[in-house]
């Protein structure tokens, strides 16, 4: 796969922290995938608990790529919507990105919401991909 991520020694560790400084990606189909929030096909209650609606969010993530035909290791950048945000809140929605991207870990923008489409919504993940 034609990704690079970068971690400069010249900038802060990002990826103590789940994520990339930068990254490369040659000629590719892009892939943009809508945000994703806590809610399932079937209409599953969303969760109350911010880390569970995050898992959710992120399954849908992948379940998003997957039907372009990509994978989270294709994912370049990743933006966390987060209702109120703070970072006892930015550590719960943090702790579901090592699962989705395995390793793979993309840029990251965090972005502090007052609320989002629905009230019960607390987080929704948004990324862009190319694949090859």
């Amino acid at each position: 796969m034609p990704i690079t991520k970068i971690n400069p020694d010249t900038l802060p560790d990002a990826g103590a922290l789940g994520y990339t400084q930068t990254v490369t990606a040659a000629p590719g189909e892009l892939v943009f995938c809508s945000g994703q929030v806590a809610i399932d096909r079937d209409g599953t209650p969303v969760p109350s608990d911010l880390a569970e609606q995050a898992k959710v969010a992120a399954n849908n993530v992948k379940l998003a790529l997957a039907a372009a035909g990509a994978t989270p290791a294709d994912v370049t950048i990743v933006r966390l919507y987060i209702v109120d945000m703070t970072p006892e809140k930015m550590e719960a929605v943090g702790s579901a990105l090592p699962a989705l991207f395995e390793g793979t870990a993309p840029c990251a923008t965090a972005i502090g919401v007052q609320s989002l489409a629905d009230p019960e919504y607390l987080v929704e993940i948004e990324v862009m991909a190319v694949k090859s």
